[in-house]
């Protein structure tokens, strides 16, 4: 849902996490969810350069359909363990299967993002490392039962339930939530978007 209907600034991002960032700064912006780009990672390419690369795309694609707006907010995050990038989970089994290699483990959130202006884009990935504790088979479970690991990288949303399955992090919270609030707000100050109070 828009926070403003003739904002200035666009998230090209269905995500109600991401809108719900930037609305936590102040930002007043409308969510694009027609700019999709194919989010395929190529073969041999490393997240951190695969996430930057899809929020560009995203903020590219999104600024031409809307070449009027003063910035386009766009990101793209995965879950990577083991050099493995772990996405959306295709159904329930997936999801737990991910849930479980994850168990006792620590593993690494990338998260892409790219604000296109009308004359540059400021992009960069941001890298948090996130631990679990030891997850039981009915914890998983009970956790997929929910249906919130289904549309999340990894299987799980540390902002949600899972926020009990997470004893340690290290790096930035709101890289692991899916959008860097401190890069993404120097970014839009530098193009001289006002946000906040």
């Amino acid at each position: 849902m828009p926070a403003s209907a003739d904002a200035g600034v666009i998230l090209a991002s269905a995500s109600p996490r991401r809108a719900e960032l930037l609305r936590q700064i102040g930002v007043a912006f409308r969510v694009a969810t027609d700019c999709q780009v194919d989010e395929t990672v190529q073969p041999g390419e490393d997240p951190i350069r695969a996430a930057e690369r899809l929020a560009r795309e995203k903020a590219a694609a999104c600024r031409e359909r809307y070449p009027e707006s003063r910035a386009v907010v766009a990101a793209d995050t995965m879950v990577v363990l083991d050099g493995k990038i772990l996405g959306k989970p295709a159904d329930p089994a997936e999801a737990a299967a991910m849930l479980g290699a994850l168990s006792g483990r620590t593993h690494d959130v990338v998260t892409g993002w790219a604000v296109a202006g009308p004359d540059r884009v400021l992009a960069g990935a941001e890298i948090t490392r996130v631990r679990f504790r030891v997850l039981t088979a009915p914890e998983i479970a009970t956790y997929v039962a929910t249906g919130e690991p289904l549309d999340k990288a990894g299987a799980y949303g540390i902002q949600g339930r899972a926020a009990v399955f997470v004893p340690e992090i290290s790096g930035d919270y709101f890289t692991v939530v899916g959008l860097p609030l401190s890069r993404v707000g120097e970014a839009l100050k530098s193009l001289g978007i006002p946000f906040g109070t």
